[in-house]
């Protein structure tokens, strides 16, 4: 088994581009994940946010997540607890407006933090949406248009913590592991690295790169010794963009079989992804066939 792959972004702006970019393939190709280092976000603030994080849990959220825990002890005398969400979280909006301020029990140190790292996961993202344009042949700014829709992408995060996003920017606890991803039918571990970027290709790039990047089945296993922090930011389109596969990625001949991917609108997918959270991503797709002859595919926004 090939070794997890990493990205360390500062090999962009030299002579070993050209590999790193072959990383960067065939990571989306092959493993849907991929892990980023020298990747611009200071480890100071990151420290910060680490700390402020779990600070905040122990005061506000950490006796709440014991009795959800106890509560869901007893329902899973009765029921199958396999999928079920063992985390305590908030969710902060960042795009297209912001709800920060009405998230409680945040000081404001937290806020202030969160509001500047969030700033540059939003730079990040873009940044690694125009690699992966680069890599797939389609213009700069291609897949930030795709995701655009009448008001802009989504941006939130969900900490301490799908995938039917766009991209998932996860910043992990380095010392308690627990994520894995199914690669050619084995569990593997995506390794806890200090002060490092998880990127995970959720179901809308899969379906806009016309299963040429692949969105895949991932858990975390719940530790037994400890609580596991983990922040995951998603760069989503907007709820009323229309989303399906670049007509450069799709050949004539997958088109004519009627083997590309659906077309949807963003909101719909996110509406049936919720009744169908732990099914696999095909059912979701084969279903949002059905519907997309109602969808109205205008051009994708040029500016």
């Amino acid at each position: 088994m090939a070794n997890f792959p990493v990205i360390n972004m500062e090999k962009l702006n030299g002579e070993e581009r050209g590999a790193t970019m072959d990383i960067i393939k065939d990571a989306c190709e092959n493993w849907g994940f991929f892990e980023l280092v020298n990747h611009g976000i200071s480890p100071e603030l990151m420290d910060t946010v680490e700390k402020l994080t779990k600070g905040h849990y122990r005061q506000c959220m950490e006796q709440r997540f014991k009795e959800l825990v106890a509560k869901k002890a007893l329902e899973g005398a009765q029921a199958e607890a396999n999928d079920m969400d063992w985390e305590s979280t908030f969710f902060l909006r960042h795009l297209p407006e912001s709800n920060m301020s009405e998230i409680p029990d945040l000081t404001d140190e937290y806020r202030k933090t969160m509001k500047e790292f969030v700033s540059k996961l939003e730079k990040l993202a873009e940044e690694l949406l125009d690699l992966l344009c680069e890599n797939l042949g389609l213009e700069k700014g291609y897949l930030k248009r795709a995701f655009q829709g009448s008001k802009g992408p989504n941006f939130g995060t969900k900490g301490p913590h799908l995938m039917p996003a766009g991209i998932i920017l996860l910043f992990q606890d380095d010392r308690v592991s627990g994520l894995q991803l199914l690669k050619d039918g084995q569990w593997i571990d995506v390794p806890p690295m200090r002060h490092s970027i998880v990127i995970n290709l959720g179901d809308q790039l899969e379906v806009i790169t016309n299963g040429k990047y692949k969105s895949v089945m991932h858990r975390v296993l719940a530790p037994t010794d400890g609580n596991r922090m983990s922040i995951a930011s998603f760069y989503n389109p907007g709820s009323d963009a229309v989303i399906y596969p670049a007509p450069a990625l799709v050949e004539k001949e997958a088109e004519e079989k009627n083997q590309v991917y659906p077309k949807f609108v963003f909101d719909d997918y996110m509406k049936l992804y919720a009744a169908l959270k732990f099914q696999a991503k095909e059912p979701r797709f084969e279903m949002m066939k059905a519907v997309e002859t109602s969808v109205n595919l205008g051009p994708i926004a040029t500016a």
